[in-house]
């Protein structure tokens, strides 16, 4: 079965570089968002598997959006990513409730795999 992924970023050339790489990788994208607002809305309109999240949104810091969504037992998986280097975040990601970060140039639905 194929994954449901919802991708929230606020450039819209990583969300359509994002979506043309997982669904070639054979994930279903069932959405896209652009700011932490609506990533939540759209991860409890969508029941996506998996929530790829940036961590730099223009309104919510994307730490706060993954441990809002992971609040729910029965919720997406939460995936962070950013361009910046991940030994800034330190406990962070962790301590969000998500199951890991990859790196925007490293995004693969192998990596993706390999978290959940």
């Amino acid at each position: 079965m194929r994954k449901k992924v919802l991708i929230v970023d606020d450039h819209p050339s990583f969300r359509s570089a994002a979506r043309l790489l997982l669904e070639h990788e054979g994930f279903d994208v069932v959405g896209e968002a652009e700011d932490g607002a609506s990533g939540l809305a759209a991860s409890a309109a969508l029941d996506p598997d998996v929530v790829l999240l940036d961590i730099n949104l223009p309104d919510l810091d994307g730490f706060d959006v993954a441990s809002r969504i992971c609040l729910d037992q029965a919720a997406p998986k939460v995936v962070l990513t950013s361009s910046r280097d991940p030994r800034e975040f330190g406990p962070l990601v962790m301590r969000s409730g998500a199951q890991g970060f990859i790196p925007k140039g490293e995004l693969s639905g192998a990596r993706i795999d390999a978290l959940l």
